[in-house]
């Protein structure tokens, strides 16, 4: 059974014209859908199939516009937990939801807005969303229109949202991943206070060099950066060309900078000079990528700092103006995310700080 017809078997006959998508005919036979590329706004890094899109990095969200009292959200995910927004405020929470049509009904009879976030880090899985389905009597509308302005955030747990809505830093396994939301990050809420959209590419434990307790010393994040399906070597995501971030933050160095384990290679100040070289590498394989209109944010964060500081200095030595350093305090968190990770409190402390200083860049915003 395709995603439609298992759609269709779920939600029944939607009406159809003018922008609206089309589900079935009078005669009950399939007719021609909109993709769901066509049908959704979406920035994420996504594996384009036609009926249903991939994806893998937490925070990918799916906005789209229906007419009527319902909607059906189609997914196929076992792995991550989803939210589920319908004019700006969330109506369902689905934890692993596996295969499924996943139904929102009772709605006020009308034209609604409708989004759904992926909240967690799934590095191991690929997810697969099929798009939204109208109830009986009602209709799909034409997408919303993209945002303006666009950020990229690179990093780690932090970036992510480790554990931010647990309220204790004593958390299982299982408690983690039902308590991270990237949604409420401070990635997506200072996007959010800057009316822009966004991609959180983040991967929690993995550093520039080096991972967390010296993990898996064979890969780093910058293994898995040029992906869209992180379970899938060699993946390469296709930028679809309307990707054109004014601004990439970076924060990656909290893993690299955990406590040596004996037996490692390591030492401080190999660690440190390794850690700022392969920095400077990255910032200029992203001028590369991104040319030189986008702001290159790097976050200088606890033990990190320096090196951070030291690395923006080289680029701007170097000729590279957009390279910016910023500094992540520490003041007025408390740190009761999961394992010691920042918390939802946190979060909106840090992008209240954040906001300004990007909205002060020179991105021509």
């Amino acid at each position: 059974m395709t995603f439609r017809d298992r759609d269709l078997k779920a939600g029944g006959t939607a009406t159809t014209g003018g922008d609206e998508v089309a589900h079935r005919d009078g005669a009950s036979q399939l007719v021609p859908v909109k993709s769901v590329l066509e049908q959704v706004h979406t920035v994420g890094r996504v594996k384009d199939l036609g009926e249903t899109v991939q994806f893998s990095w937490p925070g990918v969200y799916f906005e789209g516009r229906f007419r009527g009292t319902g909607l059906g959200v189609v997914l196929d995910c076992a792995a991550a937990d989803y939210d589920v927004q319908v004019d700006g405020a969330t109506v369902a929470t689905l934890v692993t939801p596996g295969d499924t049509t996943h139904w929102i009904n009772g709605l006020r009879d009308g034209e609604h807005t409708v989004r759904v976030v992926k909240r967690n880090d799934t590095p191991g899985d690929t997810s697969t969303f099929g798009g939204f389905v109208a109830a009986p009597g009602g209709a799909l509308l034409g997408k919303p229109a993209p945002r303006n302005r666009q950020i990229e955030f690179i990093g780690d747990s932090l970036t992510v949202g480790y554990g931010n809505v647990s309220g204790t830093v004593d958390c299982n396994p299982e408690e983690v991943k039902r308590n991270t939301n990237a949604d409420v990050s401070h990635s997506a809420l200072t996007a959010q206070q800057l009316d822009a959209d966004y991609q959180i590419n983040g991967l929690s434990g993995l550093g520039m060099v080096r991972n967390v307790a010296g993990i898996c010393p064979d890969i780093t994040y910058r293994t898995y950066y040029d992906r869209a399906l992180l379970n899938v070597d060699g993946d390469v995501w296709q930028n679809p060309g309307t990707w054109r971030p004014q601004i990439v933050v970076v924060n990656l160095g909290s893993n690299d900078f955990s406590d040596l384990t004996p037996g490692e290679q390591w030492t401080p100040d190999s660690l440190a000079a390794a850690y700022r070289t392969a920095y400077v590498e990255f910032l200029q394989e992203l001028r590369t990528r991104y040319g030189a209109g986008t702001a290159l944010v790097a976050v200088g964060f606890d033990r990190n700092t320096e090196q951070v500081r030291q690395v923006v200095e080289a680029r701007n030595d170097a000729g590279d103006s957009g390279v910016h350093y910023w500094l992540l305090d520490q003041s007025g968190l408390d740190f009761l995310g999961c394992d010691g990770h920042t918390s939802a409190h946190d979060d909106r402390v840090i992008a209240d700080r954040l906001a300004p200083f990007l909205g002060s860049l020179p991105t021509g915003w």
